[in-house]
């Protein structure tokens, strides 16, 4: 993705104070973004960022390289966002070889909205509309919220503690279905994430 694209959304974060996240690519030559609102009613979720509406400071910048996951921080606006991103170790669809865009996990912290750890999944394709997605990790299931191409966890009560399997697993499946009907399965593996998480939760203390 753009750096376009990186400053669009990052500010967008910050314009909605329910977002969900922030994707970027995982090198410093070729980095995204990818935000999203929080897990509120469906009508009050924005659908897509307001054009040039972010600022020239709002650009993601990798600050630690952990396993598989890149560990980032933005000041759109003056307001720090810190955010943890990895791609898919593997990905399957069903039928075999359906086309999408990349896939992305990321946990997003901001501090100003006292947001901490909140974990988004950009899928890479239109989901089903009323289709529930799921997150698998530490032998535990997670019904998760589809809007777009993104899913956030449906009950937020439970977040922490899927957050803290993250930490202490291998790693993690997602399954969602597309607008298509064709089922897909990603699989993040989680090695660095924890040490990632860290390395924000220092940084966002800034």
């Amino acid at each position: 993705m753009s750096v376009r694209r990186i400053l669009t959304v990052v500010s967008m974060s910050v314009a909605f104070c329910a977002v969900s996240g922030l994707a970027s690519a995982q090198t410093p030559a070729s980095k995204g973004a990818k935000s999203a609102p929080a897990k509120q009613a469906p009508a009050a979720k924005p659908s897509a960022a307001p054009a040039g509406a972010a600022g020239s400071n709002a650009e993601p910048t990798l600050i630690g390289q952990f396993g598989t996951w890149g560990a980032y921080t933005a000041t759109p606006n003056g307001k720090k966002v810190c955010f943890a991103l990895a791609k898919p170790s593997s990905s399957k669809t069903t039928p075999a070889g359906r086309p999408r865009d990349p896939a992305y996990a990321f946990i997003s912290t901001r501090p100003a909205e006292k947001v901490t750890n909140e974990v988004s999944i950009m899928i890479g394709y239109p989901l089903k509309p009323g289709s529930e997605s799921t997150l698998e990790v530490g032998g535990a299931r997670y019904a998760m919220y589809t809007q777009g191409d993104g899913l956030w966890i449906k009950n937020a009560a439970e977040e922490e503690r899927m957050v803290d399997a993250l930490r202490k697993s291998a790693d993690v499946t997602v399954k969602g279905v597309s607008a298509k009907g064709t089922e897909t399965s990603d699989t993040f593996a989680l090695k660095g994430l924890a040490q990632a998480l860290d390395r924000l939760a220092q940084d966002c203390r800034r």
